[in-house]
């Protein structure tokens, strides 16, 4: 049997080649155009959903990177007062040096107690230092200054530890407390900084010269060394943080090469596939005019 081949099937069938042709060469213009393999999930089902976790990894490790800066800032900021601390209690530790000499006259000395009570102020204000509007010797308490200007030495803040998350299941303390730098206040047996500085306040009003060479420069300088030990282990978690961020940052490059290896399109085999499909198209486009041939019935509708 026979089958006959009409005008109207060779019609619909060169249409419908047509539209194929034309849907391919759209899709590969929008490819191009995008720059993307994939402009929507139903062209590859697969590679969408993995490119959507390579997006959500990459972001968790970008806040995992912001959370770091945070930590970093907090702990610059703690360096500079323990810096500015450190110097401070250099300057104290050369005037008690001074006063301890029995050859210094006393009103030298009061002349050295003004300027110690004036550096005693210098570092409750260092230990009020903030970051971001939070104090960063406060503890968990930063939303209080840790110490009041005056001859009030209590330390207003907590002992507690303050962490950040820096990676899956890794968190670190960025905080110190500055009871563990100035104390807090004359407490009984107290030998942190701001106690022995009140003591070698009351030492050189009474001229104690004593005192003032010998138990008091011994204590100033156990401070001295605690606070270059705070200042040793802030900087070692400084290291870490660093160390840290260098690792994620890493990650970051991975996850978005790996992105980019999934969604970006090769733009010089696109360009090619699209001046192929263009080629085709409009090829296809003249053989159809050749093939559907005006009818007696085209002229008389």
């Amino acid at each position: 049997m026979n089958t006959r081949i009409t005008t109207g099937m060779l019609q619909r069938g060169v249409l419908a080649d047509l539209n194929r042709a034309n849907t391919r060469l759209a899709r590969t213009q929008a490819k191009a155009a995008s720059g993307k393999e994939i402009t929507r999930p139903s062209d590859d089902p697969f590679a969408t959903s993995r490119a959507l976790a390579l997006r959500t990894s990459r972001e968790g490790t970008r806040q995992y990177q912001r959370t770091i800066s945070d930590a970093r800032g907090w702990q610059e900021t703690a360096e500079q007062a323990l810096g500015t601390m450190t110097n401070d209690v250099q300057r104290v530790q050369a005037l008690v040096i001074q006063a301890g000499s029995d050859v210094m006259d006393q009103q030298s000395r009061q002349g050295i107690l003004a300027e110690i009570k004036q550096i005693t102020e210098g570092l409750k204000q260092e230990a009020n230092a903030s970051y971001r509007g939070r104090y960063v010797f406060g503890g968990t308490k930063s939303d209080v200054p840790p110490y009041q200007a005056g001859a009030t030495d209590a330390y207003g803040g907590d002992a507690q530890q303050i962490y950040r998350q820096v990676g899956p299941g890794v968190a670190l303390p960025i905080n110190i407390t500055g009871d563990n730098v100035l104390g807090n206040g004359q407490g009984a047996g107290d030998n942190m900084l701001l106690h022995v500085l009140r003591d070698i306040g009351d030492h050189l009003a009474a001229g104690d010269t004593s005192s003032l060479r010998g138990t008091d420069l011994d204590r100033l300088n156990k401070n001295l060394d605690q606070l270059l030990k705070v200042r040793a282990d802030n900087g070692a978690m400084t290291n870490r943080l660093e160390a840290a961020d260098s690792r994620l940052q890493q990650i970051e490059e991975t996850e978005t090469t790996l992105l980019s290896n999934t969604e970006d399109a090769d733009i010089a085999k696109t360009m090619i596939d699209f001046s192929s499909q263009s080629a085709a198209y409009q090829a296809a486009l003249k053989s159809g005019a050749n093939i559907i041939q005006p009818s007696l019935m085209d002229f008389l509708r």
